[in-house]
């Protein structure tokens, strides 16, 4: 199906055609599209943030509270985390006493994380949170081509 698109041109052909660049639109790029639906979802997300969460500060409550206790390494593995990026998100999570760690008694040298009361309070708001900001980001779409798009990211992920 042939579309208007932002930079003016209809567009139809698969992403990337040409040979050597030639017929290479940026605004049929999924990369391009792809970071210019996040922006958009980040803002809607930031409008919506309980407690000033951000997206992966999100994720990890999300995945800590139905993992239960678990290792930063296995946390940052369930978010889709790098080591790097779980270190940081776990820092600063514990700094607003929304998890904790405890030393794991098979390997003292791995902590176990999990939510401290505040974090389950939030956590347990953030389900309805998080369905009103995938709503409002699959708002110009309707219900079938939104459950459709999921489908087609889970694909390429």
């Amino acid at each position: 199906m042939d579309c208007a698109e932002p930079g003016g041109h209809v567009s139809g052909d698969a992403p990337g055609d040409g040979e050597g660049g030639a017929g290479y639109v940026l605004d049929d790029q999924i990369g391009y599209l792809l970071r210019l639906a996040t922006q958009r979802h980040v803002a809607i997300f930031q409008a919506h943030s309980p407690a000033e969460l951000t997206p992966t500060q999100f994720s990890t409550l999300i995945r800590l509270s139905e993992a239960g206790e678990v290792s930063q390494n296995r946390l940052g593995r369930l978010a889709g985390l790098d080591g790097a990026t779980i270190k940081g998100v776990v820092e600063r999570l514990r700094a607003r006493g929304l998890i904790s760690a405890r030393p794991d008694p098979q390997d003292k040298r791995r902590a176990l994380w999990s939510l401290t009361a505040q974090g389950r309070s939030l956590a347990a708001d953030l389900p309805a949170m998080g369905g009103r900001i995938t709503r409002d980001t699959a708002a110009p779409l309707s219900p079938a081509e939104a459950r459709h798009l999921v489908r087609l990211l889970r694909k390429i992920t």
